[in-house]
């Protein structure tokens, strides 16, 4: 007897594989409904008929990208490290985004919703995930080390998550280190974060030693 054949790949999954690899490789505005059902191996009729339309296939290709680097995301700040740590490792991310092809079809994305509501809507919704793990990546930091200056923590989650968005964009425009240090300066902010995880941890020990023992 024979193995048991493996089971069929869907067809839906079958074709947002290949509309990832025609992103990467000829960016959102030059992206061929024909040519993702060529490289799937399906008639373009499934295509229409799974997605509707290359929007549809868009916005479903880059809600499946999100999701999955948001949930990255959310498990490593789930961990139990200084939170200097963890940003170091978001900073990491970055490299393996720019690296994949991703930061490039988000950003073709947010300008591509500059003139499309549709999409714009539905970019403004997924980004929004963004802010508000960050949000809570702020709260965190404030329950441990008081408050963080003047700004709530949807502001400061926007400052950072601006940093970024707009640091990628950048990037993919080839500026150099010589002209803007994007990548050391958003570094940089790790060392800010250490310096005040440590320097807090510091005074806590130092009230600690002050306190009077019970007897």
């Amino acid at each position: 007897m024979t193995d048991a054949a493996a089971p069929a790949v869907d067809t839906g999954t079958l074709i947002l594989d290949a509309a990832r690899s025609r992103l990467r490789a000829d960016g959102y505005s030059g992206l061929s409904t024909r040519k993702v059902a060529e490289e799937a191996g399906v008639p373009l009729s499934q295509l229409h008929y799974h997605f509707g339309s290359k929007q549809g296939l868009i916005l479903a290709l880059f809600a499946e990208e999100n999701q999955r680097r948001l949930e990255r995301q959310t498990r490593m700040y789930a961990q139990d490290l200084p939170l200097w740590q963890r940003y170091e490792q978001a900073c990491d991310f970055l490299e393996d985004d720019l690296d994949s092809g991703y930061v490039r079809v988000l950003q073709e994305m947010i300008a591509a919703g500059w003139s499309n509501a549709e999409l714009g809507a539905a970019v403004r919704d997924l980004l929004g995930g963004w802010v508000a793990l960050l949000a809570d990546v702020v709260r965190e930091a404030e329950r441990r080390h008081g408050p963080l200056g003047p700004f709530t923590a949807e502001e400061l989650a926007t400052l950072v998550a601006s940093a970024f968005f707009g640091s990628e964009s950048l990037l993919l425009l080839g500026f150099d280190r010589e002209v803007l240090p994007i990548r050391s300066a958003l570094r940089r902010v790790g060392v800010l974060i250490r310096q005040l995880d440590e320097g807090s941890t510091a005074l806590r020990r130092t009230e600690d030693a002050s306190m009077p023992t019970g007897r």
